[in-house]
């Protein structure tokens, strides 16, 4: 009897572990989801879903910063963890498609940054006295040669930059030269950490829901079927 208890507790485990395995790993394809990846095969077939930098939508605080399709949003799944941004697809090769800063503040890119930058915005648009950063990346190669703007060079220190201002280009950049991205742009919004510095971005935890700031449905649990675009 009890070895039968033992066996039947063994397989209850499986099967709950299975479960979790399957959700997290292989978590159902969403509508939007297909549209993206069909989008990837033919990329000139759907120009009414390219966004242009520079285009507000309504009356959101932020302006979009690159030319493309908002492929994955904030916290859709993939890679086994959440996302913590918005992957915008511009459809053309490495060092293209030009990024410009989505809202004005003062920009920092560490030393050992090939593809990033982020600017601190000392108040929130959206809750004013809160600080926040945004957060832009991919803008390399795949062997890290940067096409981020000369303007600022690896050490540059809060400069400060309007909103529009060129900040590189598009690339693919994931710090791995035989595992590259797709050429994109990722965007984030940052939370401080209350000390006057940014929180980890990879932490979907540390960042906010980006959808207010661009007048977009940008988070996938609102938005599982759609991709965005100004309306």
């Amino acid at each position: 009897m009890r070895k039968k208890f033992v066996l039947i507790a063994v397989l209850v485990a499986f099967v709950t572990a299975g479960a979790y395995l399957y959700l997290t790993l292989f978590r159902p394809t969403t509508k939007r989801a297909v549209q993206v990846f069909d989008w990837f095969r033919d990329p000139a077939s759907r120009p009414d879903l390219m966004m242009e930098p520079g285009t507000r939508c309504g009356d959101a605080p932020f302006i979009f910063p690159t030319h493309g399709l908002v492929g994955f949003i904030w916290d859709d799944f993939f890679n086994h963890k959440r996302h913590q941004g918005i992957d915008i697809f511009g459809g053309q090769g490495l060092g293209v498609t030009p990024v410009t800063a989505a809202y004005p503040g003062y920009l920092t890119r560490l030393a050992d940054w090939k593809s990033t930058v982020i600017i601190r915005v000392p108040d929130d648009p959206l809750n004013p006295g809160r600080q926040i950063w945004v957060y832009y990346t991919h803008m390399a190669d795949p062997n890290g040669n940067s096409f981020i703007s000369s303007a600022f060079p690896p050490g540059t220190t809060e400069v400060y930059v309007e909103a529009g201002t060129f900040l590189g280009s598009q690339g693919n950049y994931s710090g791995d030269p035989a595992n590259p991205t797709g050429i994109h742009l990722h965007v984030s919004i940052v939370k401080d950490d209350g000390f006057g510095k940014f929180k980890n971005e990879l932490d979907i935890e540390n960042t906010y829901d980006p959808s207010p700031y661009f007048g977009l449905p940008l988070n996938a649990n609102e938005n599982p079927d759609t991709i965005p675009v100004c309306q």
